[in-house]
This record gives structure tokens, sequence and C-alpha cells, in this order.
């Protein structure tokens, strides 16, 4: 056990970590949900089935048997019985469209994780190192975190069984759950099953660009000691610092070609979360409120926590990834460089300026990715406005900014 779970501590500076250690449990859930083929052409051809497998039920079965089950049996529904079942529809379907979403970016992830291993080829001291080890250890302990709230959502909304009816009372060809006890605990099995297979492909999309920001954030940290240390060794004639400031600047480089790899990927997945926040929330406090009972009030609530961790984490780390941008400015503007070459303060104010364009990401071209919005959102979406804007402040801040 110890030995499973030993990535979420950090590794003694004796052992090499690489950055892309940070998704070792991501991995292995992208292998459980088939995302991830072996190379023997005989295993990979055995894998596809159950990559198949996993699509059929939660891209095309679960969002179809939702509507089925609203279509025949609409009239036995209970208010609370529907409004919980709709948060499961919309969640499934959300789930469904970010699973293509993330699968088609898979090449994206994997091309700035070799990027990564470029920036570590950059640390240049125990300092640094540590620093990776740092990240790596709390990368995994938060998909971990992840996982497990994930699940324990799903065993709690399973628990509604307890009151007589399945969780989310979806459509499940030749099994009637009102024929019985016995038909309903295998409705409930089925559904307890057929979910966590949605949940481990939510996983990715909303644990993994969160993972990725944080590394951002941290490789941030490392440049900054990089530019600090400028021209501080006396034994560097100037032609080594001016190469050292060039490889600060390829390293800033690098890590903006990062973001651009992730910004196609959140600019989808992130709009399909903050619209099902705005498009349910309301709805789920509207239950809790008027019609569910103790048990399915704990359900809803439970349900509006893991809306906040699909998408506040993230926005949050937006935040301090642009305050990252503005500092790595400041950074440079106090660095040793008053008494340097010409070329090396040319070459300095150049790369000072260039730092100063905000990174950002956006949801569905629309708004900025940041604290700001969400909590719009989410003000808006208890207010039972599901339509979503950017706030007069976030407009102002972010006005005329490159994307």
């Amino acid at each position: 056990m110890a030995s499973t779970f030993r990535r979420i501590k950090p590794a003694p500076l004796t052992e090499r970590v690489r950055t892309r250690e940070a998704f070792t449990y991501m991995y292995r859930v992208l292998r459980v949900i088939g995302w991830l083929p072996p190379k023997e052409l005989f295993w990979r051809n055995v894998y596809s089935i159950w990559t198949f497998v996993f699509f059929v039920i939660v891209v095309f079965y679960l969002p179809v048997a939702f509507l089925i089950s609203y279509v025949t049996e609409f009239r036995s529904f209970s208010p609370s019985e529907f409004l919980l079942s709709i948060q499961g529809a919309f969640n499934v379907l959300g789930a469904s469209i970010n699973a293509l979403i993330t699968y088609n970016c898979l090449w994206r992830l994997k091309k700035i994780q070799t990027i990564f291993d470029r920036l570590d080829e950059r640390l240049l001291n125990d300092g640094d190192r540590q620093k990776i080890h740092d990240i790596v250890a709390r990368c995994n302990y938060i998909f971990l975190i992840y996982t497990f709230c994930y699940c324990i959502g799903v065993a709690v909304q399973t628990g509604v069984v307890v009151s007589g009816s399945p969780p989310w009372a979806v459509y499940i060809p030749f099994l009637n759950w009102r024929a019985g006890k016995v038909k309903l605990y295998i409705q409930t099995i089925l559904e307890f099953i057929t979910v966590t297979f949605v949940v481990l492909h939510a996983l990715i999309p909303e644990a993994g660009p969160l993972l990725f920001a944080l590394i951002f954030r941290k490789h941030f940290e490392v440049l900054k000691d990089h530019i600090r240390n400028l021209r501080m060794d006396p034994d560097k004639t100037e032609q080594e610092n001016y190469e050292e400031l060039t490889n600060c600047i390829m390293d800033h480089k690098l890590i903006l070609r990062c973001c651009d790899l992730l910004r196609p990927m959140v600019f989808n997945t992130v709009f399909v979360q903050f619209v099902l926040i705005g498009s349910i929330l309301g709805l789920t406090l509207f239950n809790i409120l008027f019609f569910a009972n103790l048990w399915e009030t704990f359900c809803g609530m439970n349900y509006v926590f893991i809306l906040f961790l699909q998408t506040f984490p993230f926005c949050y780390i937006c935040n301090l990834l642009f305050l990252d941008g503005e500092d790595l400015a400041n950074v440079i503007f106090h660095s040793n460089w008053v008494d340097s070459e010409p070329r090396f303060k040319n070459t300095l104010i150049n790369f000072m300026h260039h730092v100063q364009q905000p990174i950002i990401f956006k949801a569905g071209g629309i708004f900025v990715i940041s604290v700001n919005s969400f909590i719009t959102l989410d003000i808006r979406g208890r207010n039972g406005k599901p339509t979503m804007r950017v706030s007069a402040v976030n407009k102002e801040r972010y006005q005329g900014q490159p994307e």
C-alpha cells in the first residue's frame, strides 16, 4: 500500500523526479478507462474493445437512457426524484461532451509533458529540484482527493435507494425497478457501475487542467529564481550571463507554449462546466428547499460541493497565473542589470516588455476564467438565471489584453 501511494509525498533529492510524474495516478485512471492503449498490436486490439465499451456507456448510452426514462416514466416521478435525476442527467451529458473533447486533446497533454522534460533540464540546483519534487507530490495528492470526493459523491447518491427509489432512475432495458426490491437493488447496482464509469471519465477534464496550471505556476517560480540570480555570480563573464538570460527567455517561451497547448482544451471543457453550474445550481437549491427529504437534501448539498470542486480551484489558479505574469515583470526589473552591457540591457528590456502580456484562459471564447467570473456565475445560478456574463470588473481588468 505504501509503495502504491508513495507519490503523494515529496521524494528525497537523491531520487530523480521528473515533472511528468505529477500525473502518475491520472495516467492510471486513463489506462482503466481505455485511453492509453499498449504498444503491442495484439493487446492494443483487445484494449480497443475496452475503450469502445466505455465510450458506448458514457458518451452514448447514459444520455439517451436518461431521456428515455423521462419519456416513459415521467408521470411516475415525484418532484424530488425528478430533480435529482435531472442533476445526474446534466452531469452525464456534460461528462460525455468533455470526454470527447479531452480524448481528442490527449496529444496536447502528451506534448505538454514533453515540454516539461525540457524544462526539467533547466533545474540548476537542489532548490529547483525540491520545488519540482513538492509539486509532483502535491498534484498526485490533489488528483487522489478529486477521485475520493467524486467516488464518495456517487456512493452518497446511491444511498437514496433506502427511500425506495433508484439513485438516478436511468432507463435499463428489460428491467422494471418498481416490480420489487430485488429488481430495485439490481437497478441500483447497475446505475452505480455505469455512473462510476462517468465519474472516471469526468476526472480527466476536470482535475487535469488544474494539475497542469499548478505545474505552470511552479515552473514560473523556478524561472523567477533564475532571473533573480542573473549576474549574481562574480566568476561568470558577461557572455555567460547573457546566455543565462537567453535561457530564461527560452524557459518563459516554453511555459507559454504549454499554456497555448492547454488553452483549446479548457476553452471547451470549462465552458461546459460553467453551463452546468448556470443551468442547474438554482434547480438543485430549489429541490433542497422545497421537496427533498433529509437524505435527498444531503445528496443535493454533496452535488453542489462537487459542482464547486469542478470549477472553482481552476478559476483560482488561473487568477494566480495572471498575477504571476505581473510579478515576473517586477522580478525582471529588480534584477541585477543596471551595470550590465548594452546587449544584456536591450534583451532584458524586450523580455520585460513581453512578459507583461497576461496569461489568461477563456471559456468558450466568451469570458475570462477567473474567480470573479465564477462568483458572477454562481450568484446568477442561485438566482435561477442560467445565462452567463462577465462582470464589469472583469471586463475592465482584461479589456484589450491578448488571449
